[in-house]
């Protein structure tokens, strides 16, 4: 998040409110849009082979496309 271009990030249903608590924290110092989606970690699992919940898109572009589709 420290770059100066940043797309946002998108956080799963299912984070831990710690780690919620963590990244609005450094995204707001940052400002960097958060988003939170209705996916879970076991369904990023299941689509990119390895499990998450925070995902940093550094692509404006690409985050727009996906915001799109999450929200």
């Amino acid at each position: 998040m420290k770059s100066k271009k940043a797309g946002g990030v998108i956080l799963s249903r299912d984070v831990s409110p710690k780690t919620e608590k963590e990244v609005l924290f450094h995204a707001q110092k940052f400002d960097v849009e958060v988003k939170k989606a209705e996916f879970t970690m076991d369904d990023a699992e299941e689509a990119l082979g390895k499990r998450a919940g925070v995902f940093f898109v550094a692509d404006e572009g690409l985050y727009g496309s996906i915001k799109k589709n999450i929200t």
